[in-house]
């Protein structure tokens, strides 16, 4: 793709993995779920275009199978990044002079976990680097295990097989496979609009709850006024 290099394009890279292609796809799908180095590798339009492979019979394998071990590898690395979120986060996050990383960042992140819950675990599925980061940071956080492992294999099935599924129908449209780059660019840039209305949303929110706090602040400024005004000053005899 013209956004990074050669290598990075999801046509060269699983051509380039000849006839391991589907335990080299897995292996990709593992690393960006679950490893922190893996944030740079192209899942969603890996995926997209893995569909097409199979439309089109370069990956041999029946596309339910394909989605079946995708779904258990995004799965998978989620349960590996958890991990590593609690086993290395408490080293990682307790240096005072980190720059990167912070224990600040713990206590956001719990919060972003505690305010969207399980929407930002299936959503996070979606985001580029998000993905790959909000895994460990959930370790990190100490996230209930189980509502995380529970929403995570939910947003596994959505995204691993779900654009696998969409790549290998979309693949067999004539303009869609003429127009390869372009389709991929534009799943990377639809994937980040669930944030994006998320986000929308939760300034909506924090405005509206800034708006009823300025409400009450001056309903009671009102009766206070009011109770002052209806006070009974004494007279005082000389």
């Amino acid at each position: 793709m013209a956004l990074g290099p050669d290598w990075l394009d999801p046509t060269v890279l699983l051509n380039g993995l000849g006839p391991y292609m589907l335990i080299g796809l897995c292996l990709i799908i593992f690393a960006e779920c679950g490893l922190l180095v893996g944030f740079f590798l192209p899942g969603d339009s890996l995926l997209f275009t893995a569909g097409l492979f199979v439309a089109a019979g370069t990956i041999d394998t029946p596309l339910w199978l394909v989605c079946v071990l995708l779904t258990v590898c995004a799965f998978v690395g989620n349960v590996a990044g958890y991990y590593i979120g609690v086993k290395a986060g408490p080293a990682l996050f307790s240096k005072p002079e980190s720059k990167i990383f912070k224990k600040e960042y713990v206590d956001k992140t719990q919060e972003f976990f505690d305010k969207y819950g399980a929407r930002a675990i299936v959503l996070a599925r979606f985001v580029p680097i998000v993905r790959t980061f909000i895994t460990a940071m959930a370790g990190v956080g100490k996230m209930d295990p189980k509502k995380y492992f529970t929403y995570s294999a939910i947003g596994g099935v959505a995204w691993a097989a779900g654009l696998t599924i969409l790549g290998y129908f979309l693949g067999q449209v004539a303009f869609i496979r003429n127009n390869l780059e372009i389709t991929l660019i534009a799943i990377v840039l639809l994937s980040v609009v669930p944030i994006i209305i998320e986000v929308i949303k939760a300034r909506r929110e924090k405005k509206s709850l800034v708006q009823e706090e300025a409400d009450d602040i001056t309903q009671v400024m009102q009766a206070q006024l009011q109770d002052d005004s209806t006070q009974v000053i004494p007279r005082v005899e000389r």
